[in-house]
């Protein structure tokens, strides 16, 4: 990727040498790290080298009656000011300067602070605005001018205002071994900002879960990114998720593509843990039959925190154990509980977040002296 802004511009940390070099040290740093529990190859899934992102966010900035798009530097005491960014997909990169432009042109730019884009693969696009004032009807009557005249969809955003012009999510056709999955991706909520390296990932995680049967219990499902695909793998699928929101687009997304085998569950991994022992009784698992399921595998895809021991504790329950994390220092610590009952058969490492420090590792765990074959 070339990007006049390198050195500069902190949304990239490790540039010099060109992308493969850049992966080589990831590869190295997380060979090392995960030779306590690992020493075969680690599997390295790439990304493209540039037009990755179909989710990114962008300051703006205001000099006079002249805005421009910003990022942090890399010092992180001042910003630095961008025409482009080649990270993003070609869709949001078309869309910027034309974008800037129309805000100009119909003067909404007045205490305008951020632009946030949400790109489909096939350029359908969700543009939120996000502003330090009330938004009025003549705001909305120019965003949506521009939202015609742009063939896009903008969000408003003030302190507790939500202005939709259009719609708010974007529906995403993601290619896994051949099949199309449709995803309703919903503003301001998370999705996978790579669609190439996530194809790769739950490719990858439906390869490691083959030939296993019976019933799938999925912890932090999200919008059922893994859960709609693992659908056609198991008999059935229990996943659970915190966020409202998220819940509500996988129930949707598992309609979009006509799956019903899934049975999701509003509630923490902790409450969740906590009914499935008998802790405590939750209004929300009284229509679950959890004595009708079959579960021997778990997917765990946690946020950056990882799991808290008590969960690990739980997943160790299961003889198959399938772990995404976006963080491998906690996957490390998270490791060392899980292999006190599993051995690890497969490690993959995915390179979400080009020219960065961050990568995603996928973790296939078999429980001790029961090794499926």
């Amino acid at each position: 990727m070339d990007c006049e802004y390198f050195g500069e511009c902190g949304a990239c940390r490790i540039y010099e040498n060109g992308y493969q070099d850049q992966l080589n040290q990831k590869l190295r740093l997380n060979r090392d790290r995960f030779k306590p529990f690992y020493s075969d190859d680690i599997s390295v899934y790439k990304s493209p080298e540039q037009n990755y992102r179909c989710r990114s966010e962008f300051k703006i900035w205001h000099d006079g009656d002249i805005m421009r798009y910003a990022m942090n530097h890399v010092d992180k005491k001042s910003v630095v000011f961008i025409e482009e960014c080649p990270q993003v997909s070609i869709y949001i990169s078309s869309l910027m300067p034309k974008l800037l432009k129309s805000i100009t042109d119909k003067k909404i730019g007045f205490k305008l602070f951020g632009a946030d884009f949400l790109s489909s693969s096939s350029g359908e696009i969700v543009v939120s605005l996000l502003y330090h004032r009330k938004l009025d009807e003549e705001w909305q009557r120019k965003a949506t001018s521009i939202a015609n005249e742009l063939g896009i969809y903008i969000i408003g955003r003030s302190r507790k205002q939500k202005v939709v012009v259009g719609q708010d999510y974007i529906t995403e056709s993601l290619n896994i071994n051949d099949e199309i999955y449709k995803f309703k991706y919903i503003e301001n909520s998370f999705t996978q900002p790579n669609s190439i390296v996530n194809e790769q990932m739950i490719s990858w995680a439906l390869k490691n879960s083959a030939n296993v049967g019976g019933d799938l219990l999925e912890l932090y499902c999200g919008a059922g990114n893994f859960t709609i695909p693992f659908a056609k793998k198991f008999d059935k699928v229990l996943a659970t998720e915190i966020s409202k929101s998220s819940i509500n687009a996988a129930k949707a997304n598992m309609l979009l593509n006509d799956v019903q085998n899934i049975e999701f569950v509003r509630m923490s991994v902790e409450e969740f843990v906590g009914a499935l022992d008998g802790v405590r009784e939750f209004r929300r698992m009284k229509d679950i039959d959890i004595n009708s399921y079959n579960i021997n595998s778990i997917f765990v895809d946690p946020p950056r925190s990882g799991m808290d021991e008590n969960s690990c504790i739980f997943a160790s329950r299961y003889d198959n154990i399938l772990y995404i994390s976006c963080n491998p220092e906690t996957l490390v610590r998270d490791l060392e509980i899980l292999c006190k009952s599993h051995t690890v058969e497969d490690m993959a490492l995915f390179d979400q977040f080009p020219y960065t420090h961050h990568v995603e590792m996928g973790v296939k765990l078999i429980k001790k002296f029961e090794k499926l074959v």
